[in-house]
């Protein structure tokens, strides 16, 4: 069973489905490394206005192109796994023609493709040459020409399938993940290695060269995102059955440690989310 099958961690807002944002899921041989491929349908008008979102801790770590059609310029960024939430910020002095398109690694995944360690890139936000220089300097250049979402993800999976090393992904560190996602997060460290029979700081130093946290940082998000999974597919009965579900110490545990990730209570993170919903479309993008 892969990882990805265990586990797919959402977004402060999960059912967002419009023009300029779109989730699309990648090819079978990419499934267990990326969570989605993401980005506008086609290029649209963004607003003079400054413009913020939510980005909450979803163990995942993106590549992100925007393209600005009316200047003709692309900014390509990588953005680590991150464990705390941030408002995202764009602000354009006049209205401009733009695009977007990002690939959302899972935490674990980036290490295939990463031309380097990603030690030290827990919360980084950096140019995408810092890692990915050859997915930047095969995709840039393209997607003036190439618009649409499929088409671009159809030139990303060319590009990322050439440059795949799975080798790289270490057999202490999936066996790790499997174990941490099985027990959705309540896992401690100690527990880990007693169960893989490697020692706690070797474990450490495998997962900051691969993934850019430790385990106890990455148990503590992926615990959370099964709550907010949990939470907004109505899983539980109720906090308190939540917190017993998933080893809270009670549901003010609970709740704490879903505010100090969400920066919301649980209540307003739902209405965060629900107002998204009224935007979903029927139809896929062509």
């Amino acid at each position: 069973m892969q990882l990805s099958d265990l586990y797919k961690p959402l977004t402060a807002h999960p059912f967002e489905r419009t023009v300029s944002y779109w989730e699309a899921e990648p090819c079978a041989a990419l499934k267990p490394y990326i969570r989605c491929f993401w980005g506008s349908v086609q290029p649209f008008w963004a607003p003079e206005s400054g413009l913020s979102d939510l980005v909450i801790p979803d163990t995942c770590c993106d590549v992100i192109f925007t393209v600005n059609h009316t200047e003709n310029t692309v900014d390509s960024a990588f953005c680590g796994t991150s464990d705390t939430s941030f408002a995202a910020f764009s602000y354009l002095q006049k209205p401009h023609l733009r695009s977007v398109f990002a690939v959302r690694f899972y935490a674990w995944g980036a290490a295939a493709f990463s031309e380097d360690s990603l030690k030290d890139t827990k919360n980084e936000n950096s140019h995408a040459d810092s890692h990915f220089s050859f997915f930047r300097k095969e995709m840039e250049t393209k997607l003036f020409d190439i618009t649409s979402l499929s088409a671009r993800m159809q030139l990303a999976e060319s590009c990322l399938l050439r440059h795949f090393r799975p080798e790289r992904s270490s057999a202490n560190v999936q066996n790790a993940l499997y174990e941490i996602l099985r027990q959705r997060g309540n896992l401690k460290t100690e527990m880990l290695s007693r169960t893989l029979h490697i020692s706690a700081r070797q474990l450490e130093r495998r997962f900051h060269e691969e993934i850019g946290v430790s385990p106890k940082q990455l148990s503590a998000m992926i615990r959370y995102q099964y709550l907010w999974d949990g939470l907004l597919h109505r899983r539980f009965r109720s906090l308190a059955d939540a917190a017993l579900e998933l080893g809270y110490t009670d549901q003010a545990h609970l709740a704490h440690e879903f505010k100090r990730f969400h920066t919301l209570t649980v209540n307003e993170a739902l209405r965060h989310a629900a107002k998204d919903v009224a935007n979903l479309q029927d139809t896929a993008p062509r």
